[in-house]
């Protein structure tokens, strides 16, 4: 019996590939402009600076990949927060979640500053003091999680995780310490069933408001938290009838917080989409937001990003797709570009919660060219 061997297709079997990558669209008038960095996720260790044609006209290759995104600091440097090697693994999908290996390298790769944390997950936000703000996990005593309520048991998740967020300043030293369990009532921040009870309320988004408040975008739970760092007490919240498992809380001059609304279990929606939101603090009122003219054509069910820019303009991570463009005040796309690298995650455990080849990314940044005053002309 002949048995004939198919040869492989020559499509290209990465569908968001297949769509176009690179730039995309771009409305020289009405788009702000300027250069986005970006660390995709599967790019083993390799940070882009991409200019507003689309071009690559800056890079930087670490030693470790991206365990969550980079940033352009006030110096001028490179901010890293990548994935830390000797983190032991938690519960399902910590790989892909945790960083805690934080470098910060000058335009040339030179490494000026090194922390890590094995502990650390999701966010990061570099202070103007010099100093780091990130989100870390301990273990729940045991008592107070079973007064956790919601969530999904699975197998496995005999410990659950809570959230630390620390500050450390250029030492290496905690300047400040913040336990979930020591100041949230767990009975006013239940875990929604579409989630494990591996880790509450998951603080995957970090900022400082005018007012010293430390924000804190509640995933598993879902809502936005303002916590007085004198007292840790929450001061601020947004609930869950306002965003749906956001990410990124930004606090704006104007006062309102920006979100990245993701949209998962988003309640009375009978398709997923995401959103930006603007909203009041005061009053949880959306003062300006942004969905797609067909909502589901927009979204991404885990990570994301918004990003005011000085004309007024919003740059979008939408993550999952590593499609990232830009928005006028009036809800028109003047900027589009989706990330052409794609990689299998390297390392087993991420792979199992994240298979494929992805052009994932945490976060991405638009800076001027006054921000940039190394990059040559």
């Amino acid at each position: 019996m002949n048995t004939r061997i198919r040869p492989a297709s020559t499509v290209d079997q990465v569908t968001q590939r297949r769509r176009g990558v690179g730039l995309i669209a771009h409305d020289p008038v009405l788009s702000a402009g300027g250069y986005t960095l970006i660390a995709p996720q599967t790019a083993r260790g390799h940070v882009y600076l991409v200019g507003i044609d689309g071009e690559v006209v800056h890079q930087w290759k670490l030693p470790v990949r991206a365990g969550r995104h980079a940033v352009i600091l006030g110096n001028g440097n490179l901010g890293y927060n990548g994935n830390h090697a000797d983190s032991l693994d938690r519960y399902p999908a910590w790989s892909m979640w945790h960083g805690g290996d934080f470098r910060e390298l000058t335009p040339e790769g030179e490494l000026v500053w090194h922390y890590e944390d094995p502990s650390h997950h999701h966010d990061a936000m570099w202070l103007p003091n010099g100093n780091l703000l990130y989100a870390a996990c301990a273990p729940v005593p045991a008592d107070f999680a079973r007064r956790v309520p919601g969530g999904t048991a699975h197998a496995g998740d005999d410990t659950m995780y809570g959230d630390v967020i620390r500050e450390v300043n250029r030492a290496g030293e905690i300047v400040w310490e913040w336990k979930c369990w020591e100041h949230l009532a767990p009975e006013d921040f239940p875990i929604h069933p579409g989630f494990g009870r591996y880790h509450w309320p998951l603080v995957n988004g970090l900022d400082v408001d005018a007012d010293g408040l430390v924000l804190m975008s509640l995933r598993t739970t879902s809502g936005v938290i303002g916590v007085d760092k004198a007292s840790g007490q929450v001061r601020l919240h947004i609930p869950p009838s306002v965003v749906s498992h956001q990410h990124a809380p930004v606090a704006l001059p104007n006062g309102r917080i920006l979100v990245f609304d993701n949209g998962n279990f988003r309640h009375g929606a009978h398709v997923a989409f995401s959103r930006v939101l603007e909203i009041d603090p005061a009053t949880h009122e959306v003062a300006w937001s942004y969905a797609d003219e067909m909502v589901n054509a927009f979204y991404t069910a885990f990570m994301g990003n918004a990003q005011r820019l000085p004309n007024g303009n919003t740059h979008v991570t939408e993550s999952a797709t590593g499609r990232l463009f830009e928005v006028t005040p009036e809800g028109e796309v003047v900027w589009e570009y989706v990330i052409p690298w794609f990689d299998e995650y390297p390392d087993e455990a991420a792979r199992k919660t994240g298979p494929g080849r992805l052009n994932s990314v945490f976060k991405t940044y638009r800076y001027t060219r006054e921000q940039l005053p190394w990059l040559r002309a």
